[in-house]
């Protein structure tokens, strides 16, 4: 595992100048643009404090980008961890959280050593983007206090909802008014000048610049505290079996997520530089920082696609462009602290409306239901509705549940044509039947345990003075049962004086079949030859 950590390095340096350096000090310079208000934004949103989702971003971008499993990843706090952790922090506070974050850290770094990396390339790709969008929903509903200037009883996004119509929505016009400038700044910012600068790094300049010069009474960020370890961290005298026991399930949800949002995103990322990632390193990176965040009293991070795309777009070329953003970041921390204490909340939940429209994979989505595919289209649902209504890690057991389903049921549907024989295809003279009272059964598809009814009916349709060849050039595998139904319709039928061939059979389907018995004589034991079994004929 060292050696291939140390080979990337190689790789990765070879060559390395002046040049290169000043790519990615750039590069990390724009990075860190684009991540300081998200960090913030994610921050407040988890439950947590902006001050949190800063620590995050520093000690991620350093840790994490040091140890990644690819240069262009760029880690740090995410829009979707903020529903795990903000029940997790209405019930166990930040130190629950703290506690959720070391344990998922402990969980990944285990699944990178035990190379599971493999896991972020099974889900289908319908499950992924459903996943995706309900996320996006959960982060949308989240900001509706802090854009609104309101407030709700729950902590829950779908139960906030209820409550504004029991208890009354009395909406901010201040707070209201900054939010919405804010997400119409960021959708109507030409794209040009998003070159230069973050349209989302603009808007909460300008909104934090309004409050202040108009003194507006609207919710604030807070105090910015000028140190890298926060007063609320992790302390392990804190931590006792009861509350690990009971966190347990949002720990691996946060593992859970946090193994998905970086593997997708590495296999984005690896996508636009034609360059690969080395998924179980990548795991470990993740475990490591998120072991090591919580003694700083930061958050959860994983890969963000966002961040991770800019620095690819901004001529990166090693990992010192994650370590460079982070010490960007850790200097407008010292240099900016008392300006971002007055960034008003709701231009931050402005940022993370956007944010979450902008997240949606809206390309995949509109070829789903434009080309209609049904099956793709039932697994965005089922997944997105998942993901909104209950735990997040259940809603990928769901998605993916059904997914192999559907994939089962629809691989029982085997194609089967049954045709009388044509004298012209019996040319080989030592196969030929005395007669032509034959025909042949065209198999394709898997012979499993739950296709074997459909051919059995089909095969209950042949008269029964009428020989059969088993044509199974089209099935690729066989089951245990399926080969015992196959050797009990031969035994049964032969020992009625009916004549049954098989054809053209792959070498895994033959070798299954022989470990059935096929070619063994049931009065000596011995075995018979494979004259049975054509090869080429049908």
């Amino acid at each position: 595992m060292l050696g291939n950590y140390i080979n990337l390095l190689k790789n990765e340096f070879q060559g390395y100048s002046k040049a290169s350096l000043m790519k990615d000090l750039m590069a990390g310079i724009t990075v860190a643009a684009v991540a300081l208000p998200l960090a913030l934004a994610f921050g407040v949103s988890s439950g947590a404090t902006a001050a949190s989702g800063m620590i995050t971003a520093i000690v991620a971008g350093v840790i994490i980008s040091a140890l990644s499993g690819a240069f262009f990843q760029i880690s740090g706090p995410t829009g979707a961890m903020a529903a795990i952790l903000i029940s997790v922090v209405a019930t166990y506070g930040l130190n629950g959280v703290f506690v959720a974050t070391l344990m998922a850290g402990v969980i990944l770094l285990i699944a990178g050593i035990f190379k599971l990396g493999i896991l972020g390339s099974i889900l289908p790709a319908s499950v992924i983007t459903g996943f995706t969008s309900g996320i996006a929903i959960i982060i949308a509903l989240g900001q509706i206090n802090n854009f609104f200037g309101v407030t709700s009883s729950s902590t829950k996004p779908l139960q906030q909802l209820t409550s504004y119509v029991t208890e009354g929505f009395h909406p901010n016009f201040a707070t209201t008014a900054l939010g919405l400038f804010v997400v119409l700044l960021m959708l109507f910012f030409p794209k040009k000048w998003q070159t230069i600068i973050p349209s989302s790094l603009v808007a909460i300049i300008l909104t934090t610049a309004i409050v202040m010069i108009f003194k507006l009474d609207v919710a604030r960020v807070g105090e910015i505290p000028t140190t890298l370890f926060a007063d609320d961290r992790l302390d392990i005298s804190h931590i006792n079996l009861e509350m690990m026991s009971g966190l347990i399930s949002p720990a691996i949800s946060i593992a859970v997520l946090g193994m998905i949002e970086s593997l997708l995103c590495g296999a984005s990322a690896s996508k636009m530089t034609g360059k690969p990632i080395n998924n179980n390193q990548e795991l470990i990176a993740q475990g490591i920082g998120n072991i090591i965040l919580p003694f700083f009293g930061g958050i959860p991070a994983t890969a963000a696609i966002a961040r991770s795309s800019v620095a690819i777009k901004s001529g990166a070329v090693t990992r010192l462009t994650g370590i460079f953003h982070a010490l960007f970041l850790l200097l407008s921390m010292f240099l900016f602290a008392p300006l971002m204490s007055n960034i008003p909340l709701s231009g931050l939940a402005g940022v993370l409306i956007v944010t979450a429209w902008r997240m949606n994979d809206w390309e995949n989505i509109r070829n789903l239901f434009k080309r209609r595919l049904a099956s793709g289209e039932i697994k965005f649902l089922i997944t997105m509705l998942a993901t909104v209504t209950l735990d997040l890690s259940m809603a990928i057991l769901i998605g993916t549940a059904f997914a192999i389903i559907h994939f089962i049921i629809k691989s029982a549907q085997l194609d089967i044509a049954i045709e009388p024989v044509d004298p012209t295809r019996m040319g080989i003279k030592e196969y030929a039947p005395t007669d032509l009272n034959w025909c042949v059964v065209y198999v394709t598809g898997p012979l499993f345990f739950m296709s074997m009814d459909s051919l059995n009916n089909q095969l209950k349709n042949i008269p029964e003075d009428q020989h059969i060849i088993f044509s199974l050039r089209g099935v690729p595998h066989i089951d245990v049962t399926a080969s015992q139904s196959l050797l009990d319709f031969y035994h049964e039928q032969t020992a009625n004086g009916r004549q049954i061939i098989f054809s053209s059979v792959n070498p895994t389907v033959l070798k299954q079949l022989e470990k059935a018995g096929f070619f063994e004589d049931r009065q000596n034991g011995s075995y018979a030859t494979v004259d049975q079994f054509l090869t080429t004929l049908f």
